[in-house]
């Protein structure tokens, strides 16, 4: 990181350049309500933001404290290199970002009527009426009011009432949820990462032979659910790996660590210390840091890393005995 130049909040639009923000970017009067803030380099903000616009440039950004803007958060297309939320994001309008060599992070949730994300990690959950996502990994829920796209991504669950998929999409949790049927290409797969040895993954070592991703078939594996509280019912399609795991619980799947990790994952910079998940194959720590975390999830997304399939079969015997 080069010498930044701290800068004093005076102007009602604002453009940051190899900058440093102490204390955060908060309207002080009423004709700064309809601030914009442009970030052209560099730039840290050691506390929240409030604009109209939010505009990156270029990058790398860091962000620490909360972020919401009146009309939109928008990173170009062409900008290269990290841009760190550590705090909830929220916008009246949009959030997007189609720059396919920006690694952005949202440590925390992301609220927005519109959200379009690509190459983008979130420790939290995605909020909004339509969410399109490209090369992205959501660690929590993605929860649409209108519509959902998602490709090549690795989502935690989402509900929508519309639902497209496209690609290879991966579940850190064993159901998704949609009022309509799914719609898919004739490429689209999705599995369920839920009972797949990521810790082990993670370290670098051998998967558990009683670990593995379950590929949930869009066209056989529709259940219809009707979810009722008090007087109101609600009927969705559910897709879900649960009929298929006859026998999981013959699986011992604390000591895969997938709740140790996704629960770092999620909470990010609000752990106050650095956990880890034991040694790796090198005997150094497996530390789970948001920037660790982040690639590891991005390597499961772009195949350097494999997750074998689950094993199908399994004892009679040991089953009868778990009754």
């Amino acid at each position: 990181m080069s010498n930044l130049k701290e800068v004093h909040v005076t102007d009602t639009n604002l453009r940051l350049d190899n900058n440093i923000v102490k204390g955060g970017i908060l309207p002080n009067k009423m004709s700064e309500l309809s601030r914009t803030v442009t970030v052209v380099g560099e730039t840290v903000v050691e506390g929240p933001i409030y604009a109209n616009k939010l505009t990156i440039e270029a990058a790398p950004l860091e962000v620490k404290g909360a972020v919401f803007t009146q009309r939109e958060l928008y990173i170009n297309n062409d900008v290269v290199g990290d841009v760190m939320f550590r705090k909830a994001v929220g916008s009246a309008s949009s959030v997007v970002t189609r720059a396919m060599r920006c690694n952005t992070t949202f440590c925390s949730d992301v609220n927005a009527k519109s959200i379009t994300l690509c190459n983008t990690f979130v420790s939290g959950s995605l909020y909004g009426d339509e969410i399109v996502l490209e090369n992205c990994v959501v660690i929590g829920g993605v929860f649409a009011t209108q519509s959902l796209f998602a490709k090549d991504c690795i989502l935690g669950t989402f509900i929508s009432p519309f639902v497209e998929l496209d690609g290879e999409v991966n579940l850190l949790l064993p159901s998704v949820f949609s009022v309509e049927r799914v719609n898919y290409t004739k490429t689209t797969r999705l599995f369920s990462l839920a009972l797949a040895d990521l810790g082990s993954l993670y370290r670098h070592k051998d998967e558990s032979a009683e670990s593995g991703k379950i590929e949930i078939n869009l066209a056989s594996d529709d259940l219809r659910t009707t979810l009722t509280d008090g007087e109101q019912q609600r009927s969705l399609h559910s897709y879900s790996v649960v009929g298929k795991v006859l026998a999981a619980d013959l699986i011992d799947t604390d000591k895969f660590q997938n709740h140790f990790l996704l629960t770092a994952a999620a909470l990010g910079s609000q752990l106050l210390k650095t956990y880890d998940l034991g040694v790796d194959s090198d005997g150094k720590p497996a530390v789970l840091t948001i920037e660790r975390i982040r690639a590891f999830f991005f390597d499961i997304l772009l195949g350097k890393i494999k997750v074998k399939n689950l094993d199908g079969s399994f004892s009679i015997e040991q089953f009868a005995r778990t009754m």
